[in-house]
């Protein structure tokens, strides 16, 4: 029998599920934005807004959807995986509840606190924004604060990093959010570690290393992510078998502690001088995380997400030997002041002249006249290769995709860069 999946999400990671999809079943999407990308690999296509449950189900019932796959994050929050559920269709993805570890991140710590999952910082919860001003103050060292809903990956501040602890209060009483958390800054490398998880089983996927700061030299503002990189094996090269070990456990005390916990759960952790520290949690595929992961999966993933609808143990993931390098080109202006609407040029032939090149479209809107930027970032290529060099040199190559009005983290997976993540995590360890 052939399935009928339903993507929901219109971005970079969307279209990469799209990619691995595609070919072993019928695909139907939907989303707020037109993504040329998606579109040209669905079977039909359908613009709904991503938090818009009831219209989701409505649009599933219609392509008679045998299987669901949420993209973001804004989906799961809504509770549009609980609504399909209730209309009869199967969704890959936490319902509502289990994905407030990543919607709700005071929720996430007092949730490692309780049920003994590893890695958890100091950490306190404010709902009055003076008195978590009182405690940056006091705090003896620095922090990390963060907003406790979803901010897109952009509203963490960390004081001795990014911000003073004076700039850190200011922030606060400027943006009133309703709750933050307030805690201790780990101070190494950051990696993520992604698994597929139902009924208890746990699959991991090889590790990733994402780049937030915006500008060359991890300069500028958090951003969603510039790009990221993998290696031809399951580890980093500043890590050891033993720092992926350690990630994987924690995800499985995760899941331990939420047996119904279905979909991707996505690790992001620091490796510190005193070992891995859990950074946060997500309850889907990261961006640009997923454009490292999937095009190396062996396994079909059709194969994951029947084996989860039937209650079938997750088979084994298999995944090519190969080295991964993601980057973004986005806006101009991003992500401070980024510019919306202005028409673009992409030169998918000189992508696919690059090799072992592959394009992903992310928040960009196809109309008829063209393709036109979003505040977000427009699109991202991924190098191939038997080695992080080699995968580098093909992402660089694709980049002359890139038109005007586009900017781009070159650095990302360049060797100088590598080299600095192994002498910082080498520095840690020999303190």
């Amino acid at each position: 029998m052939t399935e009928t999946v339903l993507l929901i999400g219109g971005g970079g990671r969307e279209h990469a599920i799209a990619r691995s999809l595609a070919s072993d079943c019928e695909l139907y999407a939907c989303a707020s934005n037109r993504n040329p990308g998606i579109v040209a690999l669905a079977d039909g296509f359908e613009r709904v807004d991503e938090t818009d449950a009831e219209a989701i189900a409505d649009y599933a019932e219609s392509v008679e959807a045998t299987l669901a796959i949420v993209g973001p994050e804004s989906a799961l929050a809504a509770g549009v995986v609980d609504t399909l559920e209730d209309r009869g269709v199967y969704a890959f993805g936490p319902k509502k509840m289990d994905a407030r570890l990543e919607t709700d991140k005071a929720f996430q710590r007092r949730f490692m606190v309780e049920n003994d999952v590893p890695g958890c910082p100091e950490f306190e919860t404010f709902h009055d924004i003076e008195a978590a001003c009182a405690y940056i103050d006091q705090y003896d060292g620095d922090v990390a604060v963060k907003p406790a809903g979803l901010t897109g990956g952009k509203g963490v501040k960390v004081t001795g990093d990014q911000v003073t602890k004076e700039e850190a209060k200011s922030y606060l009483r400027t943006e009133k959010y309703e709750q933050v958390v307030i805690e201790e800054r780990f101070v190494g490398e950051e990696f993520t570690v992604q698994a597929f998880v139902v009924n208890g089983t746990v699959r991991p996927t090889p590790a990733v290393q994402d780049h937030k700061r915006a500008y060359e030299g991890d300069e500028g503002p958090n951003t969603g992510g510039m790009g990221s990189y993998s290696d031809a094996q399951h580890s980093l090269p500043f890590m050891d078998d033993d720092d992926y070990e350690e990630a994987v456990d924690v995800l499985e005390s995760v899941v331990s502690a939420l047996p119904d916990y279905r979909g991707v759960l996505y690790g992001q952790f620091m490796l510190t001088a005193d070992g891995v520290r859990v950074v946060e949690f997500n309850a889907r595929f990261g961006d640009p995380e997923a454009m490292n992961t999937l095009p190396v999966l062996e396994t079909p993933f059709i194969d994951v997400l029947v084996a989860a609808r039937d209650g079938e143990t997750l088979p084994p993931l298999d995944f090519a030997p190969t080295a991964t390098v993601c980057k973004y080109a986005v806006p101009e202006g991003y992500p401070t002041n980024p510019e919306a609407g202005a028409r673009i040029e992409v030169d998918e032939e000189r992508v696919a002249q690059a090799g072992e090149g592959l394009l992903f479209y992310a928040s960009v809107e196809e109309r008829e006249d063209g393709l036109y930027t979003s505040t977000s970032r427009s699109f991202a290529v991924v190098g191939l290769g038997d080695t992080i060099a080699a995968a580098e040199a093909v992402a660089s190559d694709a980049l002359a995709a890139a038109g005007d009005g586009l900017r781009v983290r070159h650095d990302i997976g360049t060797a100088e860069l590598v080299q600095r993540r192994v002498d910082h995590v080498g520095e840690l360890r020999s303190r």
